[in-house]
């Protein structure tokens, strides 16, 4: 004993203390793998009715590096009778393949339920603006086209284990070309026109007479006269069909210019 505590004090100080940073920092690995081995231990439930379809791509996601096993079932049923033998859940994958979303709203609405907090990701042979909106509805945190590469495809998943919601990027292109088509038309020549002469002037335009105008703005037909009078005015026109034909002009300029 004696010689082994001569050895030891005659081992230089910084190696006793790199020994001793070398046994930490070999336990705080083993705290971390253990964290990592529980996050692990959770399973992707991977529905789909096709069983070659579900096995070819629970292999494929596992050895893609999804980083946790992959529970294929056929059905939900079918996994309940297994559950006692399967991971906990940390995500669910369900596979519609070609099949609308209103033919399996009810079914992904109930997923969604049953599972929550954990998310349900729905993947789809459909890349269509409207049925991914409504898997949205329905309480799905995700929705992969099957257009996607699997990478894509399992960063899809992450995010949804993560908090957050994938849309496909064309998808998100399609949102904002239909936001950008439908947003209301700013009423133009704003700086020429009181708001009221520009809903006039709007009238005016699609031919309507002065009785329907008063009528669907809530004015008096005089009213309606005066606003006239003043467009004209302004446009410097003579008559009615003047004026149609420079406002129609103005708003094509308009068009152009933009």
């Amino acid at each position: 004993m004696a010689t082994l505590i001569s050895r030891f004090e005659k081992m230089p100080a910084f190696a006793q203390e790199t020994r001793g940073a070398s046994s930490f920092t070999q336990l705080a690995r083993d705290e971390e793998m253990q964290q990592v081995e529980g996050l692990d231990k959770r399973c992707l439930l991977l529905l789909d009715s096709r069983a070659l379809d579900r096995e070819c791509l629970a292999r494929t996601l596992t050895t893609h590096g999804l980083g946790m096993e992959v529970g294929a079932f056929g059905s939900i049923d079918e996994w309940r009778a297994k559950q006692s033998n399967c991971p906990p859940v940390g995500a669910v994958l369900l596979n519609i393949g070609a099949r609308k979303v209103a033919d399996v709203a009810a079914e992904i609405a109930k997923l969604a339920s049953e599972f929550r907090p954990v998310p349900v990701v729905v993947l789809s042979d459909i890349d269509d603006l409207s049925q991914i909106l409504r898997v949205l509805e329905c309480g799905a945190r995700g929705y992969i086209p099957t257009s996607v590469g699997v990478e894509v495809c399992i960063e899809a998943i992450g995010l949804a284990i993560a908090g957050g919601i994938f849309l496909p990027a064309s998808s998100v292109l399609a949102v904002r070309h239909l936001i950008e088509t439908e947003r209301p038309e700013a009423p133009p020549l704003a700086g020429m026109f009181t708001l009221r002469q520009a809903e006039v002037v709007q009238a005016l335009r699609k031919g309507k007479a002065n009785k329907i105008i008063a009528y669907e703005l809530n004015l008096r037909e005089s009213t309606v006269k005066v606003h006239i009078r003043n467009i004209m005015k302004k446009l410097k026109a003579t008559n009615r069909t003047e004026v149609a034909y420079k406002l129609n002009d103005l708003f094509t300029g308009e068009a152009g210019y933009h």
